[in-house]
């Protein structure tokens, strides 16, 4: 995928989840099913995700590529990180990646905030993304806990499939 398309896909599968959280009830912000996060929980765990990445691309090149090493293989394509990222889902039902093993408290007067938060993370990660050049993209890694060290490309395509598995998680529990 080109530059541009992986901010199109990411724009996209961000759009989806804004549209289906205006149309979905207050009282659900805050009530989940048993034993599992309420909307906000989801939506607090994106910010956070993206908010890492977002800190991991202004660290210098050099960094990264003393810290990660440099690609040494073909790029992944959108499908291939989906489904490898499902297979260790599956192989790991009930992992939690370790950023969101402490969640704040969910209320309904935080729910635009979070909502607001989402979107301007999601916005810091397009404009962070944008300056990269498309060879650097290819050659510096950045370690994702399930599925290992990933391309700067594959980690913001697997960003764009995360939002959707979260949206469609949600989707499925209300």
């Amino acid at each position: 995928m080109t530059k541009a398309e992986v901010i199109k896909i990411l724009k996209q599968k961000h759009q989806i989840l804004y549209d289906w959280l205006k149309n979905h009830p207050n009282e659900n912000w805050v009530k989940g099913p048993q034993g599992k996060w309420n909307t906000g929980e989801h939506i607090v765990h994106l910010i956070q995700s993206e908010s890492a990445l977002n800190k991991a691309l202004w660290l210098p090149k050099f960094y990264l590529k003393y810290k990660f090493g440099v690609n040494n293989r073909d790029n992944r394509t959108y499908n291939q990180i989906v489904q490898k990222y499902q297979n260790k889902l599956a192989d790991n039902p009930d992992v939690i990646a370790n950023i969101s093993k402490k969640m704040p408290t969910i209320t309904l007067t935080n729910k635009f905030y979070y909502i607001a938060k989402l979107e301007k993370e999601n916005m810091k990660l397009i404009k962070k993304f944008q300056k990269w050049t498309e060879h650097d993209l290819d050659t510096f890694l950045l370690p994702h806990p399930l599925l290992g060290r990933m391309t700067i490309r594959e980690i913001v395509i697997w960003t764009a499939y995360h939002t959707e598995h979260h949206y469609k998680t949600l989707k499925s529990n209300y």
